[in-house]
């Protein structure tokens, strides 16, 4: 087992710390209703059939999932590019990630992180297709507080010794963003009507979220695996 396959759990709560980013779960509502195309109202009182809003969420979580996938086996083909650098990609890489984590962790600014690349959609395009098309246009943009995050996946995914550990790196992120989005659509109207207390977590998972990626660098850094196949 390589260092990115034992972190796919890691990659799995890193996507659920992506939910509860300033950027995401305050936004939850409108995402809801932008990708079902029913109002917080109808949202709240259960008035727009179930099964719309969860096939509309499934589609929409498979959009930014194809993104954040192919992301990562693009990325981890060219790491497997630069194979005879592996020790220069892995300290490379794990001091990118504690950048990212002291970056969340206290607040520092880095500039081209803070640089919105979202893709703005005016209007949801039609169907259960248009919410998948509202999941690539999602992923195809990185916002302050969701980039460091992801981009550390991607760095681990960069330094996996297969392309198939890459790529799992990122389903795991993905299901971990997915698994609370869609749970949130099934449970709309209990979920919705308690926003207030939820966005109490937003600091806290930050920190934890901050810590978490601190230490995965470290470890990228160390290769700590590696050294135990040495002995």
């Amino acid at each position: 087992m390589d260092y990115s396959q034992a972190n796919i759990p890691i990659a799995f709560c890193a996507g659920m710390a992506t939910f509860f980013t300033p950027c995401f779960l305050p936004m939850l509502p409108a995402y809801l209703s932008f990708i079902s195309g029913a109002s917080f109202s109808e949202l709240t009182k259960s008035e727009r059939p179930k099964k719309t809003v969860v096939l509309s969420s499934l589609f929409f979580i498979l959009g930014f999932s194809v993104v954040f996938i192919l992301l990562g086996a693009s990325i981890t083909y060219l790491g497997r590019l630069l194979q005879h650098y592996q020790a220069w990609v892995r300290a490379g890489g794990g001091i990118v990630i504690i950048a990212f984590g002291l970056y969340i962790l206290f607040g520092m600014k880095l500039s081209f992180v803070e640089k919105e690349r979202r893709v703005h959609l005016r209007s949801r395009p039609v169907g259960y297709l248009g919410s998948m098309i509202v999941g690539v246009a999602f992923a195809s943009g990185w916002t302050p507080c969701v980039g460091p995050i992801l981009g550390s996946i991607l760095v681990c995914a960069s330094a996996a010794e297969t392309m198939r550990a890459g790529i799992w790196l990122l389903v795991a992120y993905s299901l971990g963003l997915g698994v609370p989005f869609l749970l949130s659509a099934i449970l709309a109207d209990a979920v919705l009507s308690r926003m207030a207390r939820l966005t109490k977590y937003i600091r806290p998972v930050s920190v934890a979220c901050g810590v978490i990626l601190v230490a995965m660098g470290v470890l990228l850094i160390a290769d700590p695996l590696h050294l135990l196949r040495k002995i």
